[in-house]
């Protein structure tokens, strides 16, 4: 069993956060610690979080690569658990986790899928299943690894200084979970568990220009790490890893 830091950036989103911290206090395994990433927000996130028992640090850099990174900095746990404030996890999720990184003492971080719960019946299935398939198999594919989700993600703390001092904190035009990936070392140990699924609002295809908007950060993040041309050089880099792993 590993001591756990759940990491929650937040920015005006009061309501989701107060279904979410409830949510977490429901788990069948405690967290040890639940930090709150005040982004500048001007609503009731906050008094929300601190009425909760959450620790809630302030980051005055705006972006959520900032704000993910001062709640990474922070968390005093052997594993830093990251969701978003509309994550909606089962009873079981923290618990999982743990699970996972007690069982794989050379897993370096962990993510899942979601489903958009906001979004009516068929239409909300085909839209989760369409982006998770873009977003795991096509991001994954151009990243050599399986892409962390920040909805859904988890990793080991030791890994995130080797990140943190690669990262540009002002850079508001990047996908802070997609820009970790790319700054894991090659041979980092990722991996997506299809039962650790949680909930999401489904906001990028509800807001017009959303998708297309998330899909353009998508390919600036990638751009900025290699893009098309790092293709190759990334699973060259991979494979070579494992090879020399298993001599």
């Amino acid at each position: 069993m590993s001591t756990l830091s759940v990491v929650v950036p937040v920015l005006n989103d009061a309501q989701h956060l107060r279904v979410l911290l409830d949510l977490l206090a429901r788990q069948s395994k405690s967290p040890d610690e639940i930090i709150v990433v005040d982004n500048g927000s001007t609503d009731d996130s906050v008094f929300w979080a601190q009425a909760a028992g959450a620790r809630v640090i302030h980051q005055p850099l705006p972006g959520i690569l900032a704000a993910a990174a001062a709640g990474y900095e922070a968390a005093t746990g052997e594993v830093t658990i990251r969701c978003d404030a509309d994550t909606r996890p089962p009873n079981d999720w923290v618990r999982r986790i743990d699970e996972h990184f007690t069982r794989n003492g050379e897993l370096d971080a962990l993510t899942g899928p979601g489903r958009f719960y906001d979004l009516p019946g068929f239409i909300g299935a085909m839209a989760s299943s369409f982006y998770a398939s873009a977003y795991f198999l096509g991001i994954g594919g151009a990243v050599a690894r399986v892409p962390l989700w920040g909805s859904n993600m988890a990793f080991r703390s030791e890994i995130w200084p080797a990140v943190s001092e690669q990262l540009d904190l002002g850079n508001l035009d990047v996908h802070d979970d997609l820009e970790f990936t790319c700054k894991l070392e090659p041979g980092a140990v990722t991996r997506f568990d299809r039962k650790l699924r949680v909930g999401a609002a489904g906001r990028i295809f509800l807001r017009k220009g959303g998708l297309r908007d998330s899909v353009g950060v998508a390919l600036r993040t990638l751009e900025l790490n290699g893009a098309a041309a790092g293709v190759r050089r990334r699973w060259h880099r991979k494979l070579g890893a494992r090879r020399h792993a298993t001599r």
